[in-house]
């Protein structure tokens, strides 16, 4: 079956980005002049997806009147003749057919894409965390990877061995040149532990048989579900692949990577990026001679 719905569990806390999140969700924090979750959704959407479900909690209503319409809005932009940006705020509520339901309790990611069987049912479906920018494709190659062989993908990347706890880490064989088996995967492993340096990161193409063994799987790190470990779990019965994506990934639940992110992302941009060259270079340079 073709891959057209994706889940997007995005009903976290943010508590690293404290005091920030407090009263907005992390997933709209402004990356130059879109909020992180619209990366995301676009995303999805140049892969394929038609069908999104955005899994939210408490103080998410932000993000559903993001993709919602602005009646009001747009007509000022019509009424102000700036159709440029009316074009722009109607594209965002048109990319896709956008889902909602709620997290009821924080019981971890894996309880997050459990609470997505019904919308999805017996078909493959994308998972993308909300908070993680990929500056390069990485959903595309995954689902043509499915439609391939028919089996559930997970993006992994090396990350040094000091940080692989915060990460799900797998142990692969390799299969073509981007392409690995994965033979293990364990959550949160410390280094002395892990199985490599091969880091699961925030985009997965999965089959339904997921949930089965989402159900049956016990509360891990931290006390929650992982959806790591219901894949390790899933590895048992079939195949799982692993594609190794070495491009730009930008968590941002992290001030750093936040940083990093507005700063790549705004000296990309055709209509910003030589000023804001130019002043980077400038401030460079005064912070040197400082």
């Amino acid at each position: 079956m073709p891959v057209t719905k994706a889940v997007i569990p995005a009903a976290g806390l943010g508590t690293r980005f404290l005091p920030a999140t407090k009263a907005q969700p992390k997933e709209m924090l402004p990356v130059v002049d879109k909020p992180a979750i619209q990366y995301v959704v676009e995303e999805a959407v140049a892969a394929g997806m038609t069908d999104i479900l955005i899994i939210t909690g408490r103080g998410k209503r932000s993000i559903e009147d993001h993709f919602d319409r602005s009646f009001e809005l747009e007509y000022f932009l019509e009424s102000s003749g700036k159709h440029a940006e009316l074009a722009n705020v109607r594209a965002i509520s048109e990319m896709a057919n956008i889902h909602y339901i709620r997290q009821k309790e924080p019981k971890g990611l894996g309880h997050a894409v459990l609470a997505a069987q019904k919308h999805v049912g017996d078909e493959p479906f994308a998972v993308l965390l909300g908070d993680d920018i990929m500056t390069e494709p990485l959903l595309f190659p995954m689902v043509g990877i499915y439609e391939t062989y028919g089996r559930s993908v997970i993006a992994l990347q090396e990350v040094p061995l000091e940080k692989i706890s915060a990460y799900g880490a797998a142990r692969a064989e390799p299969v073509e040149e981007t392409l690995v088996k994965v033979l293990e995967l364990v959550e949160k492993p410390a280094a002395k532990d892990a199985p490599s340096n091969l880091a699961a990161i925030g985009r997965y193409v999965l089959t339904p048989e997921i949930f089965e063994a989402l159900h049956a799987q016990a509360p891990g790190a931290g006390g929650e579900i992982q959806l790591t470990d219901a894949i390790g779990a899933l590895i048992d019965r079939q195949v799982v692949y692993g594609f190794l994506y070495d491009g730009p990934r930008y968590d941002i639940g992290k001030k750093l990577d936040y940083l990093r992110a507005t700063v790549e992302l705004g000296a990309a941009r055709e209509d910003l990026g030589k000023d804001f060259l130019d002043f980077l270079a400038d401030f460079a340079l005064r912070k040197k001679l400082v």
